[in-house]
């Protein structure tokens, strides 16, 4: 199937027309605004991981397990480490994302250049085209109008042809001819006119079909560039998103290789105070002195009351014994409930 060409699509039957240059003109603005736009996006994409970037850079730098130990803080100092990489490489990655745009705005104003001159070109055709067509139709109408005034002066001299007055016949016979003259004088500046329009016509023709060629040209040259710039951008996303996951593997790593039995025993070989207990706390009996033996803990009874011998008699005492005081009532105790 034969493939369609803007210069076989964009005609029109009027030949002051500009309709199919017009619509071409249109789509080509419609593409420059597509890669302004592209550009913006590609520059916003841009501040956005640069931002993102800034701010996992600050994040890496926050304190993260600084009191953990042996394999588990090697585990979170490598996953800091690799947080502050993985910031770097989306910095990498807003640059070029940068230099990409920066791609499309040298395309865009590559082309807007092009476009200049060959508009120009083509607008000034344009304006003599309808300048000399409107010329042309101008003479045309002029030649139209001499040439009812000839007839109309050639029907008045057969009309008078048979009058006695030959005053009169040689008065019409003479703005016959020139009435003639004119005529000619106007079929020749018409068809001079004719002639010239015609030369401007191929001459905007072959303009035309080369702008055409050129305008598409450029719609390829844009349409195929915003494709692969579009494409490169992805691939950088995903190059990003590889990068992202290697530094991510070297924590992984480092997880693989944390022992959590093993920092359990670092922890105790470092900070262990003794492998024996406190000895349990005994009774220790107020009155005798003595402590009691481990065992179930004591009553809360009162201790019995112990004498250590039957009281002297009171009765029979010598001169040099103590006196013991004696109490009558039998119910009497020293203990006090």
């Amino acid at each position: 199937m034969k493939n369609l060409r803007f210069k076989d699509f964009f005609w029109n039957t009027d030949l002051t027309s500009t309709g199919g240059y017009d619509a071409i003109i249109l789509y080509l603005n419609d593409g420059r605004r597509t890669c302004k736009e592209v550009e913006d996006f590609m520059k916003a994409r841009a501040s956005i991981e640069e931002k993102y970037a800034k701010d996992l850079l600050g994040l890496s730098k926050k304190v993260c397990g600084h009191n953990e130990m042996n394999t588990l803080k090697k585990s979170l100092d490598m996953f800091k480490l690799q947080t502050e990489h993985v910031s770097l490489s989306h910095l990498q990655l807003a640059h070029g994302m940068r230099e990409e745009a920066k791609k499309v705005e040298e395309f865009r104003e590559k082309q807007k250049e092009l476009r200049k001159k060959l508009e120009q070109q083509m607008d000034a055709l344009h304006k003599q085209k309808t300048s000399q067509f409107k010329k042309t139709m101008d003479t045309k109408k002029t030649y139209e109008q001499k040439c009812r005034d000839k007839e109309e002066a050639d029907q008045n001299v057969n009309r008078n042809a048979n009058t006695n007055n030959t005053k009169q016949i040689e008065k019409l016979y003479a703005k016959a001819q020139q009435a003639k003259q004119n005529a000619e004088e106007a079929d020749r500046l018409y068809q001079q006119n004719v002639t010239t329009l015609g030369k401007v016509r191929d001459d905007w023709l072959k303009e035309h079909i080369k702008a055409c060629e050129m305008f598409e040209k450029q719609a390829m040259e844009r349409i195929n560039f915003l494709r692969n710039i579009v494409w490169t951008h992805l691939n950088q996303l995903s190059q990003q998103c590889v990068n992202s996951d290697e530094l991510y593997e070297e924590v992984r790593k480092s997880l693989e290789q944390c022992d959590v039995q093993e920092d359990i025993e670092h922890f105790i070989n470092l900070r262990r105070t003794g492998d024996k207990p406190p000895a349990p706390v005994v009774y220790e009996n107020f009155y005798s002195g003595q402590k009691s033996p481990a065992g179930p803990p004591p009553s809360r009874l009162p201790p019995p009351v112990t004498r250590r011998g039957p009281l002297p008699d009171p009765t029979n005492h010598s001169r040099g014994d103590s006196i013991y005081s004696t109490v009558q009532d039998a119910g009497y105790s020293v203990i006090q409930y």
